[in-house]
């Protein structure tokens, strides 16, 4: 028979995930604070604007009722540029996490995309893989240094930035990138289409499991996958959805440096 001590402490921990589950984001900000760089200060005020652009493009995709899970949320916008992590809980309310700088789509070169809009998700259809750190014609670790993890969410249309207008195929990627001649560009359109962001939120999302949520299932299945870090934390919420905004801001905001 299992004594009242321990029947309050499953009490105790089934309601701290009960109210976890009610607020992901609870947990999981204290952590981003002390573990990311490059962070910005978003104003509440805008949180919740990028909480109601999260909540407005889930359900055009159709997505109305998922389960407490986490997001990373990207405003493509050239005034803006950067990445958010997002905790939707069981009522349907978007958390703020944290934010930081990121890159995205620069158009006026061959080969160069916009960043597509939408939801993607990150299936095992497309593998994640982790990066070498080998440095191409130009000396540029484009995944940055080795171990860094790219995730792939699949060939996708995306709006071409050279040439006629139209859409072609692009591979959505998003990965951090070198830390020596490109890091300091983020928060400035400067890929082909993919998302760059800090090596901090990169190792943050991959250490905690925020996007493995089809990962980690198969992982409790008996699968081997070897992208998986040996050493993860994974939350009990993870998530599966890549979102793309634009804000079409005209101006930087002070929040956005």
């Amino acid at each position: 028979m299992r004594t009242v001590a321990a029947l309050l402490a499953a009490a105790v921990l089934a309601a701290s995930v009960w109210a976890q589950a009610l607020n992901p984001a609870t947990s999981l900000s204290a952590l981003f604070m002390r573990e990311v760089d490059k962070r910005l200060e978003v104003p509440e005020s805008e949180q919740r604007v990028y909480a109601q652009a999260l909540q407005r493009t889930l359900a055009q995709a159709g997505l109305h009722a998922l389960s407490p899970q986490y997001v990373l949320l990207v405003d493509r916008s050239p005034a803006v540029q950067a990445a958010f992590i997002y905790g939707l809980a069981s009522d349907g309310v978007a958390h703020f996490v944290g934010a930081t700088r990121a890159s995205t789509g620069r158009p006026g070169t061959y080969d160069y995309f916009y960043t597509p809009l939408g939801v993607f998700a990150h299936t095992l259809d497309n593998m994640d893989f982790r990066a070498e750190g080998t440095r191409n014609a130009r000396s540029i670790r484009g995944y940055g240094v080795k171990g860094m993890r790219v995730y792939d969410f699949g060939w996708v249309e995306a709006e071409r930035g050279w040439g006629p207008p139209g859409k072609s195929l692009m591979r959505l990627q998003v990965h951090a990138t070198d830390p020596d001649l490109l890091e300091k560009h983020l928060g400035r359109a400067r890929s082909k289409g993919c998302i760059r962001i800090p090596a901090t939120l990169n190792t943050f999302i991959d250490r905690y499991g925020l996007l493995d949520a089809d990962y980690e299932a198969e992982a409790k299945e008996g699968r081997q996958l070897r992208v998986l870090r040996p050493d993860r934390e994974p939350t009990p919420w993870p998530g599966r959805y890549l979102v793309v905004v634009d804000s079409g801001r005209k101006a930087r905001p002070s929040w956005s440096p």
